[in-house]
């Protein structure tokens, strides 16, 4: 039996993408080094563009990414692979958006809730993630946990 990371090919810019510029092949944590690969990409687009144009950027890259996974997932056989961590990197973009100042103490922030949401799968994060076996339920669940960490991220404004 093959392994489905025999399918990815990194010559392949779908795949490329897909699995985070190859973070999401790195062993242990692949979806917390795409997060990291998002991070540091969304810290340094942020430097150059505007709110208003991330935003657009982020949910551009989201769309794209319904199709980077689904056709990445088909590629290698598994729904929603480990590898695949393009939803990550989209993740994390919209946490981004939401901080006040960017910051090395803010991004950590975002970083923390996105990847503690990420990984807890609250209610409907995990509901969602089983019921849709698609390049959009991929992107869901990640987008859901940025929801949940971005209300965190508002309360913590808030009231601190």
């Amino acid at each position: 039996m093959t392994s489905p990371l025999q399918h990815i090919n990194l010559r392949n810019p779908i795949h490329f993408l897909a699995v985070g510029f190859g973070s999401g092949l790195i062993r242990p944590a692949p979806g917390t080094w795409g997060s990291v690969v998002g991070l540091l990409l969304g810290w340094f687009l942020l430097q150059y563009l505007n709110y208003s144009f991330f935003f657009i950027l982020s949910v551009l890259c989201f769309w794209l990414g319904c199709y980077l996974c689904q056709k990445t997932a088909d590629d290698m056989g598994v729904h929603d692979h480990g590898a695949i961590v393009w939803d990550e990197i989209v993740g994390i973009f919209f946490v981004l958006l939401a901080i006040p100042v960017l910051s090395p103490f803010w991004c950590l922030v975002a970083f923390g809730l996105f990847r503690f949401f990420d990984i807890l799968k609250p209610y409907p994060i995990r509901y969602f993630d089983h019921k849709l076996e698609s390049g959009f339920g991929i992107m869901l669940d990640d987008v859901l946990a940025a929801i949940y960490a971005i209300l965190v991220i508002f309360l913590l404004r808030l009231f601190c």
